[in-house]
């Protein structure tokens, strides 16, 4: 069934999957604001929602993914150095995108049905 509404509907699955990575980017900035306890921005604003692509060929996705260079060190922790080069510690990472993903993960699920329920509707019976 995905088949067919990937030939005669191309135009609204990418539309569909556009509008839930915008909701994924949403969720995760949330995630990011309530986590992190610096404001100063840059991390926040890095969070984008990348283009719909085909994944392993035959299955859309579409990412969201933080275009900050000081990311990773935020998602995954670093090591806590002095000015003299000399480690004093170790910061855990936040995971923001890995709980902001849980939680997107059944309201996903529970928009994907609508979807197929209203592409059942405009006829593709």
């Amino acid at each position: 069934m995905l088949d067919l509404a990937t030939r005669k509907m191309p135009r609204e699955i990418r539309q569909f999957m556009r509008a839930e990575g915008t909701k994924l980017r949403r969720m995760t900035v949330s995630t990011a604001r309530r986590e992190t306890k610096k404001r100063t921005g840059s991390y926040i604003k890095g969070i984008k929602r990348g283009k719909v692509y085909l994944y392993e060929g035959d299955t859309l996705a579409i990412r969201v993914y933080n275009s900050s260079p000081h990311a990773h060190l935020i998602e995954d922790g670093h090591r806590q150095v002095t000015k003299d080069g000399r480690a004093v510690g170790f910061v855990r990472g936040k995971r923001v995108f890995k709980k902001a993903q849980q939680a997107f993960e059944s309201e996903f699920a529970n928009d994907c049905l609508e979807f197929v329920d209203e592409l059942l509707d405009k006829g593709l019976r």
